[in-house]
């Protein structure tokens, strides 16, 4: 119930922003995120929120493919969007999913940061009775890995790979969905395991445990020297996470879970004028006592977390508030 009060606290958020009046001559700034539920969604949210308290009034896009958003932002198309560091050297270089974009490599070059945060952890999860209690059991099986277009499949495949050795489309049938499809086919039984990255103690989650019992698999003691698990780990904003299983209902997995953390970056433009930023850096960073209200790992954001994963360079109205604020800038991070 905790967890619910803090999603609904959320949700309330998302309508009291659309809802506010705004004066007649008030700029409206476009932003892009993940879907309601998502952490992503949620810090971003938190951000829009604080933004609007210094009369930035951002308008939230939710439910986008971030593979998207961030090629829209480097364009210029949006001001404000959520942004995934593991994509940033992939549109850099016009590989995988922006092989086929023309502009992608030369607009990328436009990203800006305002700041970082610790998203949550990748959650293999599936329910009791589906046959599976190891990723070994995960061969011949159904696997929801992520949406078709965003990063989180890939990721997700190459951690049951690399523990396994199990190829998708060979091994075990890897389904590729929106995150609500996702969910639901694994709650109606359609799919064996859904794997899906929350933040830590996820109400979304935690929901399966709510009507039964559910297992989030841990990653083996003997994989995480892996040459290739220390890579993913050490690819931009992943990292190993570990968490008390007992922090869900109905979990069985019993001790302490290692997964795969995700972090994410608060994104925008070379070209978003720097006064705009700044206010909303100041505003999201003097409200943090209601951001941290917002959702319980909220409360992990604080200014010694500013820059975590971050991978681009600070926009100049971010950075003009950090030097007033005498935070420690890494130098990579300034324009």
């Amino acid at each position: 119930m905790k967890h619910f009060r803090k999603t609904m606290g959320a949700l309330c958020a998302v309508a009291a922003f659309a809802t506010a009046p705004m004066t007649a001559n008030a700029q409206i700034y476009a932003g892009e995120t993940a879907g309601v539920g998502d952490p992503v969604h949620t810090m971003f949210v938190a951000f829009a929120n604080q933004a609007a308290g210094a009369d930035i009034n951002i308008q939230v896009n939710a439910g986008q493919t971030l593979t998207r958003s961030m090629l829209s932002g480097a364009r210029g198309e949006i001001e404000f969007f959520s942004s995934v560091p593991s994509l940033v050297g992939l549109m850099a270089n016009g590989q995988r999913m922006y092989e086929t974009v023309d502009d992608a490599a030369e607009v990328a070059g436009n990203l800006r940061s305002i700041l970082g945060f610790q998203a949550g952890a990748y959650h293999p999860v599936t329910l009791s009775g589906s046959g599976i209690e190891s990723w070994e059991d995960i061969s011949g099986m159904t696997v929801f890995t992520g949406p078709p277009a965003g990063s989180a499949s890939s990721t997700s495949e190459a951690l049951i790979r690399i523990i396994t050795g199990l190829e998708p489309g060979e091994d075990y049938e890897a389904v590729r969905l929106s995150w609500g499809e996702g969910y639901a086919a694994l709650s109606d039984g359609q799919i064996d395991m859904m794997v899906r990255p929350a933040e830590v103690g996820s109400a979304n989650i935690e929901r399966f445990g709510l009507s039964g019992e559910f297992r989030i698999l841990s990653i083996p003691e003997d994989a995480l020297a892996n040459e290739e698990m220390v890579a993913l780990f050490g690819r931009p904003g992943r990292g190993m996470m570990q968490f008390p299983g007992d922090i869900y209902q109905g979990q069985l997995t019993e001790g302490t879970i290692t997964s795969l953390g995700f972090f994410q970056f608060i994104g925008t433009h070379a070209g978003v004028d720097e006064e705009v930023v700044y206010q909303a850096t100041r505003a999201f960073w003097e409200g943090l006592d209601e951001v941290h209200a917002t959702a319980l790992f909220l409360q992990n954001v604080t200014p010694e977390t500013a820059f975590t994963a971050v991978n681009v360079p600070l926009h100049p109205g971010a950075l003009r508030y950090y030097e007033e604020a005498g935070y420690d800038i890494p130098d990579a991070l300034r324009p």
